[in-house]
């Protein structure tokens, strides 16, 4: 079996247009929870703490820091919560 690099595998996942947007899709989750997570704990909050202040459940804090689908309106309540702005940017 030979092999490849995730390089030149990764460019032939992103020339098929329905992977290359599951790739953008995770990516997009990747960078929230990232984001999310960095914000939360330079606030010094636990995902509880945020949760009770953004009048979410705990479970919806660890399932956007797991990097799973969000919607804007959670995203911006935790931003709020966490005396943040919300910024998006379309590529």
């Amino acid at each position: 079996m030979s092999t490849q690099r995730f390089d030149d595998y990764l460019s032939q996942l992103e020339q098929d247009p329905t992977r290359r947007a599951h790739i953008e899709a995770a990516y997009a989750g990747f960078v929230s929870a990232v984001a999310v997570s960095a914000a939360r704990k330079d606030a010094k909050l636990t995902q509880r703490q945020l949760a009770e202040r953004a009048h979410v459940p705990q479970s919806t804090i660890a399932r956007i820091e797991r990097g799973e689908n969000t919607s804007m309106e959670t995203l911006s309540k935790l931003a709020t919560a966490m005396g943040k702005k919300l910024d998006v940017v379309i590529r």
